[in-house]
């Protein structure tokens, strides 16, 4: 009985230790080097070479502020442990980039990229070959709400009068939009009663470009998201003349009213997340949600979103591609009703 015991209390020990090394060699694995994301697959990026994000515009536009913004969390917080440089890949609304991203980089894990609406809306108007179900959606960070602006000195002094105009002659009153923008305002016009389909739309690759042809008289009004407008409401170039939020926002658009509060029922809100090539690894996708989980709840991103309008929606996973086959059937019925659909 003594030879059974001590027997079984030599195998018991040797047990205990072997369960020890395991433990010890998996916590080392969950928190090593190369990730200060602290993910469990935290080392899929260890070797310290940059991943690169794109901004699917040019320099200015939302995606360009998005873009940067994340990388300025990155930075600061110290949530990445390698370069994160910005590329501006601009051409046809984002159109361009993803065909780029999905024909070149299938499989990669270096490169990822600011994503929204236009990913649904260029497929369903029939400008791309390619939609959200041909890449990998990462994760959803926020949604920003659109404002429409005019010059200082316009003679609109409310959205009212700038859509009577349009409904009496649309083809005299030149809008700027990007190709997802045109949506939101084709829905206001709608509503009023005018032809959503003869509005007088003058595209650009983003808020920068509007900007200047809103400067240079060249349009009578654009619609984009509130961040590329910001710096113009600020310094008193651009009047904003509606939100399209279900409430009213602070800041600088603080006297700006709804759409709703105007008589005109329309709330239009922008997605706007992460999304990386075909294929890409699962770790890697792990890994981003975990980083960019941990920066959206960081001041500094705090900060960046109230300067810039934006509300934080975080989501990932199963939640985020319902979410966005939702939107997709949101967007397929706008694009109908306004003569856009094209898919």
């Amino acid at each position: 009985m003594k030879f059974l015991k001590s027997k079984w209390s030599s195998l018991f020990m040797m047990f205990v230790s072997v369960l020890v090394v395991l433990v010890g060699c998996s916590s080392s694995s969950s928190g090593g080097t190369g990730g200060a994301a602290g993910s469990n697959d935290s080392d899929v990026y260890s070797d310290g070479k940059p991943v690169t994000i794109v901004a699917p515009a040019s320099p200015g536009s939302g995606w360009d502020l998005t873009a940067r913004a994340l990388v300025e969390v990155f930075t600061k917080e110290e949530l990445v442990d390698f370069p994160v440089p910005v590329a501006n890949e601009a051409g046809a609304t984002g159109a361009v980039s993803l065909s780029q991203l999905v024909t070149a980089k299938k499989g990669a894990m270096d490169k990822i990229s600011v994503t929204s609406t236009p990913i649904m809306s260029n497929y369903l108007r029939g400008l791309s070959e390619y939609s959200y179900e041909d890449v990998t959606m990462i994760t959803r960070l926020m949604t920003e709400y659109y404002t429409v602006v005019v010059p200082k000195d316009s003679k609109y002094q409310t959205l009212e009068d700038l859509l009577n105009d349009i409904k009496a002659d649309p083809k005299a009153v030149a809008i700027g939009a990007s190709g997802d923008d045109q949506l939101p305002f084709a829905l206001l016009v709608d509503a009023v009663g005018g032809d959503a389909k003869a509005i007088n739309f003058i595209s650009y690759e983003g808020g920068g470009e509007i900007t200047n042809a809103l400067l240079n008289g060249d349009l009578a009004a654009a619609m984009s998201g509130i961040s590329e407008f910001t710096t113009q409401i600020e310094a008193g170039e651009f009047r904003a003349l509606v939100v399209t939020s279900e409430e009213r926002l602070g800041g600088v658009m603080q006297d700006v009213p709804t759409a709703v509060e105007q008589g005109i029922d329309v709330t239009f809100g922008n997605w706007r997340g992460l999304m990386g090539p075909p294929d890409m690894p699962e770790e890697a996708v792990a890994y981003w949600e975990n980083v960019i989980e941990k920066a959206l709840q960081t001041e500094t991103w705090k900060d960046l979103a109230e300067k810039n309008q934006w509300e934080t929606t975080f989501m990932k996973g199963e939640e985020f591609q319902n979410y966005l086959d939702e939107a997709n059937e949101a967007y397929k019925e706008g694009l109908e009703k306004t003569g856009q659909l094209k898919r």
